[in-house]
C-alpha cells in the first residue's frame, strides 16, 4: 500500500459516503447495462398467435395420416360386408385412405398447395 492512498490510515477522511456508494453503483449499472448485449426475448413471454407449437403441428400432421388410413380400413370392411366383394373392397379403400392420408399430410405440413377458395388470400 503506497502513501497516495487516501483510504490508507487511520482517518476517515477518504471514506466515500453511502450517497456516493449508491451514486457510483447505480453509474455502473447504467454502463453495464448499455454495453451489455440485448437477450433474446424469452419464449414463454412470447404471443401465442404466431403459429402452432412443433408438437401440436406432429400431432396434426400424424393424426392427418391415420384417419385417413382408419377410415379407408373401416370403408373397405364396410363395402365388403354389404356387396360381399371380401378382400377387394378392403384392400382398395386402405389404398385410397393411405393416398388420402398422405395428401392430407403434405396439405398440412404445406408441401402440397391448398384449395382455391379457402380464405387463404389467392386467387383461383
Amino acid at each position: 500500500m503506497n502513501g497516495d492512498d487516501s483510504r490508507d490510515g487511520n482517518g476517515t477522511e477518504g471514506t466515500p459516503t453511502d450517497s456516493e456508494l449508491s451514486a457510483r453503483l447505480r453509474r455502473l449499472e447504467t454502463q453495464i447495462e448499455r454495453k451489455r448485449p440485448q437477450a433474446a426475448p424469452d419464449p414463454s413471454l412470447r404471443p401465442r398467435g404466431t403459429g402452432p407449437s412443433s408438437l401440436g403441428q406432429a400431432m396434426t400432421i400424424s393424426t392427418e395420416f391415420v384417419a385417413g388410413v382408419i377410415a379407408g380400413g373401416i370403408l373397405g370392411w364396410i363395402v365388403d360386408h354389404v356387396f360381399g366383394t371380401k378382400p377387394w373392397g378392403l384392400i382398395v379403400l386402405l389404398m385410397l385412405g393411405f393416398v388420402a392420408g398422405i395428401y392430407n399430410v403434405m396439405r398440412v405440413s404445406g408441401f402440397a398447395g391448398t384449395r382455391p377458395g379457402r380464405g387463404d388470400g389467392q386467387e383461383p
